[in-house]
């Protein structure tokens, strides 16, 4: 793996940080990370800093580094921290709303058709006889099925 000397990563929806052991990748003469959701210090390291190539980062908004337009002043808060927060808002309030979607589409469906059903005696009596109509077809379907069965095996 030291002996690598190419590496890309472009567009495959990686996140989180760089691990500080590319560092390590001696060889190394063409990288490309772009557009993935990386984060976090780039590393440094002998051959890295011959990748001075911006386009190489493209698309990764919370990667800071020396050669990025993020600049890593502040070691304690990387902006990748600050985003995962605001992500982390936003993903709990989506979590809300889909289960309040949820519960008033079934509160809606639910009370549309028992609702309708408690207060309309002839819809609940034809619903009922509808029912019974089919239950007395499975009925009588399933017991011809079974007679002929055991007319099968007695031949």
């Amino acid at each position: 793996m030291k002996a690598l000397v190419s590496l890309d990563f472009s567009d495959n929806q990686l996140s989180g940080t760089i691990p500080q052991s590319m560092a390590a990748l001696n060889d190394l003469s063409s990288l490309n990370l772009s557009y993935n959701k990386l984060s976090g210090r780039f590393p440094t390291g002998k051959q890295l800093q011959t990748l001075i190539d911006p386009s190489i980062y493209a698309g990764n908004r919370d990667l800071c580094g020396e050669y990025l337009p993020n600049n890593c002043s502040n070691p304690e808060n990387p902006p990748a921290t600050r985003s995962k927060n605001k992500y982390k808002k936003a993903n709990g309030l989506r979590k809300v709303w889909f289960y309040l979607d949820i519960t008033c589409g079934f509160a809606t469906g639910f009370w549309g058709i028992i609702g309708v059903l408690a207060f309309k005696k002839e819809w609940r009596r034809k619903l009922f006889m509808i029912a019974e109509v089919t239950m007395d077809k499975v009925y009588v379907a399933v017991a011809v099925k079974i007679s002929k069965i055991k007319r099968s095996r007695e031949a």
